[in-house]
């Protein structure tokens, strides 16, 4: 069976070579960066090392790199840490409609210590409109933060224009930045942000190792205090395999992405395509050009993307449905909701986010499978039996 894995934004294998970069320092090298000997001082420069690889992938200082535990740590302290060290500029923070729960909750702790927390709306895409957030800015706006990428709909946000009216205005401007960081081209400096969120996971490398950049010289509140670690940012012993792993997938990322990239949108062209022609009553999620190279992600009508999920899984073929931090739970995506998609639609969301050696014959594979999973779960909706009734009705 050829089968297809398509839930990369959940999980993805690492790499062989960051495994291999990875091994000796669970044993042979397990200083710690801090020890003043000659075994901790090796561990220091690996650590600078890794802190390098990050750097070059996003064209940023080394020092400007923070090490974390993961995407949702460094979005934890982005808004926290930037809201609460930069409080007597102003009170307000801006976020995105479709923001990842880690930042949405962030702004509500916030909330709860007196700040005022607005969302930004998104187009029925899922992008904020530039013109969108120049009106909502106020003096009192301190922070905004919105998502390079959403691992949702695949949307990428132009970040660029939106880092710019918010430093014209005096405001911080952060990016979580998970999603795209190792698949397409980040650079913070064409960007002029202030912070980003980066995850390894997400592109070959281990989980449990993250990074913020924060721009030279921006003021932010530790929120884990206990050491000097991270030059004082983040308190505690620093996970040095975990951070060789950053660094190493960071360093082939560099190297690998563009060469990547077109493979990848030919297969998703194909998936989309492969869809829309052979399932009637489907919904493309997300802009369509404007998007991740390897996401495609759909809304179907009729079914429930639970169902489709378990249904696929049996014939090897792994996706998401919702995103991963919230495939759970049985309320309706609020990515879904902020883009103006009908709660009923919405529990049909099917996401599909291929890894970098999906083959050509997987996609086909899975476009064979999906519609014989579809007709038979619609064989069982009563919104199905309805639809057709009605579109009977209708030709007659």
């Amino acid at each position: 069976m050829t089968g297809l894995y398509a839930d990369r934004q959940a999980a993805s294998p690492v790499r062989p070579e960051v495994l291999e970069a990875m091994l000796p320092f669970f044993r042979e090298k397990f200083g710690n960066p801090q020890s003043l000997h000659r075994i901790g001082q090796e561990a220091a420069r690996v650590l600078n090392n890794a802190r390098e690889q990050v750097a070059r992938l996003v064209n940023s200082l080394p020092e400007e790199i923070i090490f974390l535990s993961s995407g949702s740590e460094a979005n934890n302290l982005a808004l926290k840490g930037l809201a609460l060290a930069n409080q007597s500029k102003g009170r307000q923070i801006l976020v995105s409609a479709i923001e990842h729960v880690s930042v949405l909750k962030s702004a509500k702790f916030l909330e709860k210590l007196g700040f005022k927390v607005v969302q930004i709306p998104v187009d029925k895409y899922g992008l904020v409109q530039p013109e969108r957030l120049a009106e909502m800015i106020t003096p009192d706006t301190v922070l905004v933060s919105v998502m390079m990428a959403s691992s949702e709909v695949g949307t990428v946000q132009p970040v660029a224009e939106l880092a710019r009216i918010a430093r014209e205005r005096g405001a911080l401007f952060h990016t979580d930045a998970v999603g795209a960081v190792g698949s397409i081209p980040v650079d913070v400096r064409s960007l002029e942000v202030d912070a980003l969120s980066l995850a390894a996971d997400q592109f070959g490398g281990p989980k449990g190792a993250a990074a913020l950049y924060l721009k030279k010289g921006t003021k932010i509140t530790p929120l884990i205090d206990g050491g000097v670690q991270e030059n004082n940012r983040r308190g505690g012993t620093e996970n040095l395999p975990a951070i060789v792993g950053l660094g190493r997938a960071a360093e082939l990322a560099a190297v690998e992405m563009n060469e990547k990239i077109p493979r990848l949108v030919g297969l998703r062209e194909k998936l989309v395509a492969g869809v829309l022609e052979r399932i009637e009553e489907v919904i493309l999620t997300g802009h369509p050009g404007k998007r991740l190279p390897h996401h495609a992600s759909f809304c179907v009508k009729f079914v429930e993307g639970e169902a489709m999920l378990l249904a696929l899984d049996q014939y090897d073929i792994q996706v998401a449905s919702g995103s991963a931090c919230t495939s759970r739970s049985l309320r309706t995506s609020h990515v879904l909701t902020a883009m103006g998609i009908d709660p009923e639609v919405a529990q049909g969301s099917l996401v599909l986010t291929l890894l970098d050696d999906t083959r050509e014959e997987q996609v086909e594979y899975f476009l064979e499978k999906l519609p014989a999973v579809v007709n038979r779960l619609r064989e069982m909706s009563p919104l199905y039996t309805r639809y057709l009734k009605e579109k009977k009705d209708v030709q007659r």
